[in-house]
């Protein structure tokens, strides 16, 4: 793997949520994701990016395309080393909000994207790994 295979976004403020939606839609256009896709995968990682900096402080978005026979896809993975999600069931229904939003964040990241996965502990933060495979 080169090092433009993967990329590492530190995420601390919000202006880190746009260095990594960019740098994200930058990796998806040049795996060959088309206009929709970009958008899906840029949002969804808004949202991802957006968690930690709102429930964490800092943490890191971690980009790399996958390839799964002929699919390439893109992995996004969100980690941080913050309190934990004490309920992630709970933190997957539609609805449910810990702070101000409107509790879709992680519910409707996850119907975005192909693949979805999240763990969670209190003394080691939250990694949330996600996919898009291009069609």
């Amino acid at each position: 793997m080169t090092p433009k295979d993967e990329i590492h976004v530190p995420i601390n403020s919000d202006s880190d949520i746009v260095t990594a939606r960019q740098q994200g839609r930058t990796m998806a256009l040049e795996a060959g994701f088309g206009d929709t896709d970009l958008t899906v995968i840029s949002t969804a990682i808004s949202e991802v990016a957006r968690n930690i900096v709102e429930h964490a402080l800092s943490g890191e978005i971690i980009l790399r395309i996958e390839h799964n026979g002929s699919k390439a896809g893109l992995v996004i993975t969100a980690r941080d080393d913050g309190p934990g999600i004490p309920d992630i069931a709970l933190a997957m229904q539609d609805g449910y909000s810990t702070g101000k939003g409107l509790g879709l964040g992680l519910p409707g990241t996850k119907r975005l994207m192909d693949e979805f996965d999240i763990v969670s502990d209190p003394e080691i933060g939250t990694t949330v790994i996600m996919k898009k495979w291009r069609n």
